[in-house]
């Protein structure tokens, strides 16, 4: 008997992955990031599944504020976000170094500095996710958008 949380709200978003992002997009970011070539900021996250046990890998983009760093599920409440839910915790990794984290979910009025310096940095490879907000948005807008795109802080 396991004791992972459940989602439970018909209000969670996840945007799957199209063919492209999955066959050839995601395992070329997570190789350079495997073979130490970090795109900008790339990290290959690596959590046990929830269910499983499994490592389960993704390429992840590690976002830095004043000596603080984020990471931003743009997708929404994917397998990754249930995963460190469950765990608390991942590691992430670029060539041979490997740094196990503790990762911190943020709440939702904490999230629109975090998301704007995102969508700054990302909006060209993440922007279609975010329903036409982007870094220029007023905070009413990102405050909206906060609860579709989990956030946590490494630690």
């Amino acid at each position: 008997m396991t004791n992972y949380p459940e989602i439970t709200t018909t209000d969670v978003r996840y945007v799957e992955p199209d063919w492209f992002t999955r066959n050839i997009f995601n395992p070329l970011v997570a190789r350079c990031t495997k073979w130490g070539l970090s795109l900008w900021g790339s990290r290959v996250l690596e959590v046990p599944g929830r269910v499983s046990g499994e490592i389960r890998t993704t390429p992840v983009n590690v976002l830095t504020i004043d000596e603080r760093r984020y990471l931003v599920a743009p997708r929404g409440t994917t397998q990754w976000v249930l995963n460190v839910r469950a765990s608390g915790s991942c590691d992430l990794r670029v060539g041979r170094r490997r740094e196990h984290v503790q990762l911190v979910e943020i709440d939702d009025a904490d999230k629109p500095e975090i998301l704007r310096a995102y969508l700054r940095r990302w909006k060209w490879e993440v922007g279609q996710f975010f329903d036409g907000v982007g870094p220029d948005a007023g905070d009413d807008e990102l405050v909206a958008a906060g609860p579709k795109h989990p956030v946590f802080e490494i630690r």
